[in-house]
């Protein structure tokens, strides 16, 4: 893997990571806390999981 590819797949992940919290955070809390079983608080954490893995 090149230098130049390394550095644009880490701006696509983190490009994604940020779409990622948005859309966590901008569900309401009632929904996401009764119905989808996750606290918006967590959003920074479950977007990183998911981009990058844990």
């Amino acid at each position: 893997m090149t230098m130049f590819s390394t550095v644009r797949t880490a701006i696509a992940k983190r490009a994604q990571y940020n779409r990622t919290v948005r859309e966590l955070r901008s569900v309401p809390a009632g929904l996401a806390v009764e119905d989808l079983g996750f606290f918006p608080g967590d959003a920074n954490r479950i977007a990183r999981d998911l981009v990058y893995g844990r």
